[in-house]
C-alpha cells in the first residue's frame, strides 16, 4: 500500500509539516562540482580534442573528428520526412500552437520626445546566437526542442546551435524531427558538462553562444551554474512540481492521474492536492492505490508520492489559494467551478491550468504556453521561458541643446554630491563655458 502523506490545515503543526514537505535540499554535490570544473577547464583549453575524448568516455561514441558528431540539416529534414504521419502531424500541430502563442510576446522598440526635443527610448534586439541543450538517450524530449527553439526563432535569434547526446550512437527520431521543424541551424551529438562548456567557450568547431537554454542532469546543471556570466542561462531548474486545487467535484481518477503526470518524472518530483472535501481526498487516495499498479513508471511514481507528495484537507478554497501562493508551484491546476474567479487570488505560480478539462499534460506538449517554468518556489520572482528571454533591451538617449542645460544642472548637483568631479564637468561643459566650469 502506498504511504502518501495526508495533512490537514486545521492541525496545530500543519505549517511546520508543510515547510518540511516543501524543503528541497539542493546542496551541490562536491564530487559533481569538481568533475564539472575539470571538464570545463579542459574544454576551454583543448577545444575539439577534449570534446571528442569526453564523448568517447561518457557517451561511448568513438568519433575521429567533430564532423562525425554534427548532423547536417538535410539529414534532419530526411528524418522528418520519414517520420510516421501521426507523429509528424502531432509535432507540427504542437509547433504551430507554440509559435502562435509566443508571437504575442514579441516586444517592439519604442521612444518618445520631450517638449525640449530630448528623445528617450528603448531598442529591442534579438540575441545573436543561442545554445539549446536537449537531453538524449533514454530521456529524450522533443517537446523541449519546441519549447526552447520556437521562442528563440520568434524573437529573431540569428543562429540556434543544438546539442543532444546520443549514447552509443542512439538517436531519437522525434527529437531530430523537432529540430527540423524548428529550423535549428546546427546540431551536434554531444552532451553533458562538456557540451555546455563547448557552447560557453566555443571550440574549433562548436560556435560560442550568447545564452544556453534547456534542461539536463546534475552535471549539466552544475556546468550551467559555472558558465553563467560568461554566457547567459535560462535557469537551473529543480524537480518538477504540480499542485492541484479541487473542490471535490472532479473525477478522482482524473486528479490521481494528474498527480502521476509529474510524479513519474523523478523520485524527487512533487505532487500535492488541496481540497476542502475529506471524502474526495479519500477517493483520490483509493484511485492512486488502484491506478498505480497500471503505470509503467510505478516505481518512480511511488517514490515521488511517498517522499514529497501529499493530500491536504483545507478549510475552503480561499485557504487553498493562500497555501498555493506560499508554495508558488511550477504547475497549478484549478480544478474547480468558476476557475476565473479563483485565478484572481493566485499571485505566485509558473503556469495555471483552469477548469476540470485542463490537464497539466496539455501544457507540456501542445497548449501553446511554454513548459519551461520556475520551480522550487522561484515562481515568486521569475517567469516562464518566453520570447523576452531571447531579446535584450538597450536604452536610447538623445539630449537636445535645451535639454542638456536642464539635465546638466541636475546631474552636476548630484555628481558633486557623490564626489565625482569629472562627471559634473562632463555635464557642465554642455551648458556652461569651459572657463567658467574650470574656475568653479
Amino acid at each position: 500500500m502506498i504511504q502518501i502523506k495526508k495533512l490537514s490545515s486545521a492541525d496545530a503543526g500543519f505549517h511546520a509539516a508543510l515547510e518540511k514537505l516543501l524543503a528541497f535540499e539542493d546542496a551541490h554535490d562536491t564530487a559533481v562540482d569538481a568533475t564539472v570544473a575539470g571538464i570545463l577547464t579542459n574544454i576551454k583549453k583543448c577545444g575539439d580534442e577534449a570534446l571528442l575524448e569526453y564523448t568517447r568516455r561518457f557517451d561511448h561514441l568513438d568519433a575521429g573528428s567533430m564532423t562525425e558528431l554534427e548532423l547536417p540539416r538535410h539529414q534532419l529534414k530526411q528524418v522528418l520526412r520519414t517520420l510516421p504521419v501521426e507523429q509528424r502531424n502531432a509535432l507540427e500541430q504542437a509547433a504551430e500552437r507554440v509559435r502562435t502563442y509566443h508571437e504575442k510576446q514579441l516586444a517592439q522598440s519604442w521612444s518618445y520626445t520631450e517638449p525640449d526635443g530630448t528623445l528617450l527610448g528603448q531598442k529591442i534586439t534579438p540575441l545573436s546566437r543561442i545554445g539549446l541543450y536537449v537531453p538524449g538517450g533514454k530521456a529524450s524530449y522533443p517537446s523541449s526542442v519546441l519549447m526552447n527553439a520556437i521562442p528563440a526563432k520568434v524573437a529573431g535569434v540569428s543562429e540556434l546551435i543544438m546539442v543532444t547526446p546520443t549514447p552509443g550512437g542512439e538517436k531519437n527520431n522525434l527529437v531530430l524531427a523537432a529540430a527540423a521543424i524548428c529550423e535549428v541551424d546546427r546540431l551536434f551529438t554531444i552532451g553533458g558538462a562538456q557540451a555546455v562548456g563547448a557552447l560557453a567557450y566555443g571550440t574549433q568547431t562548436v560556435p560560442r553562444v550568447d545564452k544556453i537554454v534547456g534542461p539536463g542532469n546534475e552535471y549539466v546543471a552544475a556546468a550551467k551554474r559555472r558558465v553563467f556570466g560568461v554566457v547567459g542561462i535560462d535557469m537551473v531548474a529543480g524537480p518538477s512540481e504540480i499542485l492541484v486545487i479541487c473542490d471535490g467535484k472532479t473525477d478522482p481518477d482524473w486528479i490521481a492521474m494528474d498527480l502521476f503526470s509529474q510524479a513519474e518524472h523523478d523520485e524527487l518530483a512533487q505532487a500535492i492536492l488541496l481540497s476542502p472535501d475529506a471524502a474526495f481526498i479519500d477517493a483520490v487516495a483509493k484511485s492512486i492505490e488502484r491506478q498505480l499498479e497500471t503505470m509503467p513508471r510505478k516505481t518512480v511514481i511511488r517514490a515521488s508520492l511517498e517522499n514529497r507528495g501529499a493530500l491536504i484537507q483545507v478549510c475552503d478554497l480561499d485557504e487553498a489559494c493562500a497555501i498555493a501562493n506560499s508554495i508558488a508551484p511550477e504547475h497549478l491546476e484549478l480544478s474547480v467551478e468558476h476557475p476565473q474567479k479563483w485565478v484572481e487570488k493566485i499571485h505566485h505560480a509558473g503556469a495555471i491550468f483552469l477548469g476540470r478539462h485542463t490537464s497539466e499534460a496539455l501544457g507540456d506538449y501542445c497548449a501553446g504556453p511554454n513548459h519551461v517554468l520556475p520551480t522550487s518556489r522561484t515562481a515568486r520572482f521569475s517567469s516562464p521561458l518566453g520570447v523576452y528571454d531571447f531579446q535584450k533591451r538597450t536604452s536610447l538617449i538623445q539630449v537636445s541643446e535645451q535639454g542638456a542645460a536642464k539635465l546638466g544642472a541636475i546631474a552636476s548637483i548630484l555628481a558633486h554630491g557623490e564626489g565625482l568631479h569629472a562627471h559634473a564637468m562632463s555635464a557642465e561643459y554642455r551648458f556652461i563655458s569651459r572657463t567658467d566650469v574650470q574656475d568653479s
